[in-house]
């Protein structure tokens, strides 16, 4: 039987991305359009799976930029 693939997606230029890892070899990669609501989201996971949560940021096209999660919490708390 062969293999399925891990990552049954592209990534989509401009969004934000973080994954959730839940076990060996099981990840969950959600993503958000908005600074704002992927940072919201991403700090309700942190709050019961702190060890589990890796930030992977906004993805450009080729890679992922923005990969400072702390720079980015300080900034919307200053916008704020």
């Amino acid at each position: 039987m062969a293999r399925r693939k891990t990552k049954k997606f592209d990534f989509g230029k401009g969004i934000y991305y973080f994954e959730i890892k839940k076990g060996f070899n099981n990840n969950i990669t959600i993503k958000r359009t908005t600074l704002k609501k992927a940072l919201e989201a991403y700090n309700m996971y942190l709050r019961t799976q702190k060890d589990n949560c890796q930030w992977l940021g906004k993805w450009d096209g080729k890679k992922f930029v923005e990969e400072d999660v702390n720079a980015l919490f300080e900034q919307e708390a200053m916008t704020a």
